[in-house]
């Protein structure tokens, strides 16, 4: 799903995560002392915890009683993670290829029935459609579609708006900020529309995914429609026992 990443948002977790790949920890077990390692970065406890926190539900370490914060190397290894959100230009990067847009369309039309369900709303009613083709090393990776309700927009947007993720057209052009998404992951092929898309085969192996934006209140926001070439990025989902 394409979402502002977690680094973007919390820029501490940024320096912590950059620190145990590549800089001054990159080759501790781990972390020191929450004092020394808030003064090491010049800033607080208060907000060191909260990046802390985030970071050990990401499964980048583990925090345990008299031990300290270890650092889990095996999941700092994975470039790609199904379970954190990430914009998919980023997720093309991580893989270690150069990401680009191919193809974006926009159209406002009656919403079908099952764009409908999932945004519970009345069939017929308007949505906005953005399709995006999403390349990597010039070769199609990721064709996306979203629908967004039509009467939460609420000023004039341009085609130029949609070269960012979709959430920063929610935020700005809706005054809309998804809290939680339900996704569908299962297996497609290709059809002939996109098999002439992705430049794959008809009937070629795609991962699809259904994916359902809420806001804080629970209202569905976007529907997205999200088909991946087969190899083209790799996906890893951690899963940790509660």
């Amino acid at each position: 799903m394409e979402q502002q990443a977690p680094e973007q948002k919390d820029p501490i977790r940024t320096r912590l995560l950059a620190a145990m790949q590549d800089g001054m920890f990159a080759h501790s077990e781990r972390l020191p002392r929450e004092s020394v390692l808030a003064e090491r970065l010049g800033i607080s406890r208060t907000q060191l915890r909260d990046s802390l926190a985030m970071l050990e539900r990401e499964g980048f370490i583990t925090r345990r009683h008299g031990v300290g914060t270890i650092i889990n190397r095996h999941v700092l290894a994975v470039r790609t993670r199904m379970d954190i959100e990430v914009e998919f230009m980023d997720m093309i990067r991580q893989t270690g290829k150069e990401p680009g847009v191919a193809r974006i369309t926009t159209e406002c039309a009656a919403c079908s029935p099952e764009v409908a369900a999932r945004l519970k709303i009345e069939q017929g009613e308007m949505i906005l459609k953005v399709c995006r083709l999403v390349t990597a090393d010039g070769k199609p990776a990721i064709y996306c579609e979203d629908h967004v309700p039509y009467g939460l927009i609420k000023r004039p947007s341009e085609e130029a708006d949609f070269t960012r993720p979709i959430f920063d057209f929610l935020r700005e052009f809706c005054n809309v900020e998804t809290y939680m998404d339900l996704t569908e992951i299962r297996p497609a092929v290709a059809d002939a529309r996109l098999a002439e898309l992705l430049c794959v085969p008809q009937g070629a192996p795609l991962l699809y995914m259904d994916e359902v934006d809420y806001d804080i209140e629970g209202t569905p926001v976007l529907y997205c429609a999200e088909y991946y070439v087969d190899g083209a990025v790799k996906h890893t989902v951690m899963r940790k026992r509660l």
